[in-house]
């Protein structure tokens, strides 16, 4: 049996009602302050472009500059490894990408670069880096909280999820960054996530070569962090150069441009231009632009859980978007009596009416209501239910934006498992 679930012939008919409405005129909305400086942003920097990686997109300089680096490497060095793979001398195409991530993070300047590079190889045999993953720093309390590797975006980056609001919590904050001890101990333990994230790269040209970091500014305190952020950022801009694909930052406050202000000095034109920025109320909307929601934590709009298998990938879900003023029925149809379904189903920021019935096949059985409607808040998570049947029919998820104008970014999933223990999944 193939289980298939279209959007209902009521949601084209309710989106054509909406498109031949005539267009009323409106106002001209003020902008946010949040809007001005994300306008502000985009225009200060050109889009992030990131490198391939592979020889032959270089040009000839370019070239001429990893031959010299490596020459100069060797004679001012000799031979060295990083993350586990010699830098020079065997013909590794994972050395060149090394190698180019410094001179790039120099505009191809070959001395900025090798200085850099020898730099970073005294810090890491200073900071005892590589073997940092088999350290215990103590920080149970924080992993899978303020900083972890969760999933891949849509081009198969690891993705880093940072969230500092837990240490509005003035005891919280103390026991982590009480004294220059702990914060030590804890830059220490920022390093170690980021190594595990750098772990799951390929060094590969035309590979995935470096990860996505996203940051939720919630709730954080932006005053006490100061000496921490600085610390973070200057630590990551030298000794781990072109290592992030993108910087995105989710629940953006008002004074976001103080920050920013703060973080500028430190950061290159570069870094800056891999900058997405996303006010508070639009996470989940902006992290599907990038990522998969089956890859998006609950928490931030997606469906993603810590109890789903680590080692499985996640089940693939179905996009689709529910207008202003629009009512979206999807229907799984093709379920046998004696059938078990289970669904997911998740909208960005909620604040919409759900419902969900099942609809038998025969004449004079009745429609279930297996979820009432009800008014979802716009802090749920995604919704998991299941339902088993009795008899053959098709399942009914309805979400209803009809008093609403604002376009909602939505995802659902499923599994039939049939009587005879075998699975449909979408």
């Amino acid at each position: 049996m193939e289980a298939t679930s279209p959007l209902s012939s009521s949601t084209a008919t309710s989106r054509r009602l909406q498109e031949n409405q005539s267009a009323q005129p409106t106002s001209a909305a003020k902008k946010t302050f949040v809007a001005s400086l994300m306008e502000a942003a985009s225009l200060r920097t050109p889009s992030f472009k990131e490198d391939t990686y592979l020889i032959c997109h270089l040009n000839n300089s370019e070239k001429k500059a990893l031959l010299d680096l490596k020459d100069r490497f060797m004679a001012a060095h000799g031979p060295d490894s990083m993350w586990g793979m010699p830098l020079v001398g065997n013909g590794d195409e994972r050395a060149d990408v090394i190698l180019l991530k410094f001179l790039r993070a120099r505009d191809f300047r070959v001395q900025d670069a090798l200085n850099m590079l020898l730099k970073c190889l005294a810090w890491r045999k200073e900071f005892t880096a590589e073997s940092i993953l088999e350290e215990d720093l103590g920080f149970k309390e924080l992993e899978g909280v303020v900083a972890y590797m969760h999933g891949c975006d849509r081009q198969g980056h690891p993705v880093c999820y940072n969230a500092y609001g837990v240490f509005k919590d003035r005891e919280m904050y103390e026991r982590i960054f009480g004294d220059d001890e702990k914060l030590k101990r804890f830059l220490r333990w920022r390093v170690q996530v980021l190594e595990r994230g750098i772990k799951l790269l390929q060094f590969k040209p035309g590979g995935v070569n470096s990860i996505i970091q996203v940051t939720d500014l919630k709730d954080m305190p932006k005053r006490e962090l100061r000496v921490a952020s600085n610390h973070i950022l200057s630590l990551f801009q030298d000794n781990y150069p072109e290592m992030v694909a993108r910087k995105i930052f989710i629940n953006v406050p008002w004074y976001f441009s103080l920050m920013y202000s703060m973080f500028s000095p430190f950061l290159t034109q570069r870094t800056k231009s891999k900058f997405v920025i996303s006010k508070e109320g639009n996470a989940a909307e902006t992290l599907y632009k990038f990522i998969r929601p089956e890859e998006v934590p609950v928490q931030y709009g997606g469906m993603s859980r810590p109890s789903e298998a680590l080692n499985c990938p996640p089940k693939p879900a179905s996009e689709f978007t529910v207008k202003g003023g629009e009512k979206v029925n999807i229907q799984i149809e093709g379920i046998e009596g004696g059938a078990t379904i289970t669904w997911d189903i998740v909208v960005a920021g909620w604040e919409l009416e759900y419902s969900v019935e099942f609809v038998p096949n025969a004449e004079g059985s009745y429609t279930i209501a297996v979820e009432k409607p009800r008014r979802v808040p716009a802090s749920e998570e995604a919704i998991h239910n299941s339902y088993s049947t009795r008899e053959a029919g098709k399942l009914v998820l309805s979400v209803d934006n009809s008093t609403s104008r604002r376009r909602k970014v939505a995802a659902y999933r499923y599994i039939v498992r049939k009587s005879s223990s075998s699975t449909t999944a979408v």
